[in-house]
């Protein structure tokens, strides 16, 4: 029973408290933040621009199978002209935010992984700590920031284009008016329940974004026996992001729909 303790438990308490001091002490570098302006920049590109082309075509398709199916469980019903306002709660309030992480973490965030697990292992953080150059504010600290930011702004393209998607199968496929779509969609994201659902998702979207960037960093950063460890890194970087995204994800969602 020990043996099994110090096996599983003891890892798992160390990979969180280091985790989680990471993001405090990268918080604790949050005065440098103008001066690390450029490389924010770059990670936001990264994140952004870079993933644009995977997070539209999956934003789509995911809202015309969306828009079919519910087109279709509701035609039995005569509500088909419904799907407007089911897809804006959907994918405002839950699932842009939660494709838009995962494909983040998949692509983005285990580049980060590998990236600081191979300086890690070939010596090259040891050498910025000799250089009283600290590893957190240099690396860590730009990621963190520039990745957090840009989850919530493809948040709300994805649930856009998510939307359009879902009208279009709408109109081609179950006859329902674009007209009448958009005036369900526009109704209920300017109503009081709607602008809460955004809300959510955009805090979400943030909350997510800043769990896999400190995720990614801080295995990468404990990378250790060369090339295989940065392929182990890599591996658990993602899978330790998707579950901490689903788990979150449950928790906000209780939180603010009691």
């Amino acid at each position: 029973m020990k043996r099994l303790y110090s096996k599983t438990l003891e890892p798992f308490l160390y990979a969180v408290g280091y985790t989680v001091l990471l993001l405090f002490r990268a918080i604790g570098q949050s005065h440098h933040l103008y001066f690390k302006r450029k490389e924010i920049l770059e990670q936001m590109f990264i994140a952004g621009v870079g993933s644009l082309f995977v997070v539209s075509i999956v934003s789509v398709f995911t809202g015309m199978i969306l828009g079919l199916n519910t087109g279709l469980g509701l035609r039995d019903f005569g509500a088909e002209g419904q799907i407007g306002l089911l897809l804006t709660i959907t994918l405002t309030r839950e699932m842009s935010p939660f494709m838009t992480s995962l494909i983040l973490a998949a692509s983005v965030g285990s580049a980060m992984a590998a990236e600081i697990g191979t300086m890690k292992v070939s010596e090259e953080i040891d050498a910025l700590e000799v250089m009283s150059i600290s590893p957190i504010r240099y690396l860590v600290l730009p990621r963190i920031v520039g990745f957090s930011m840009m989850v919530p702004v493809l948040c709300v393209y994805s649930a856009a284009l998510g939307i359009l998607g879902g009208g279009i199968v709408g109109h081609f496929q179950l006859g329902i008016d674009m007209i009448s779509y958009f005036q369900d969609v526009y109704y209920r994201i300017s109503s009081v329940p709607g602008l809460k659902d955004l809300y959510v998702g955009l805090l979400k979207g943030y909350v997510f974004g800043l769990s896999i960037s400190t995720i990614s960093c801080s295995q990468g950063l404990r990378t250790e026996g060369g090339a295989i460890g940065v392929g182990q890194t890599t591996r658990k970087a993602v899978v330790t992001s998707f579950l901490m995204v689903i788990f979150s994800g449950y928790v906000l969602t209780a939180l603010f729909y009691k």
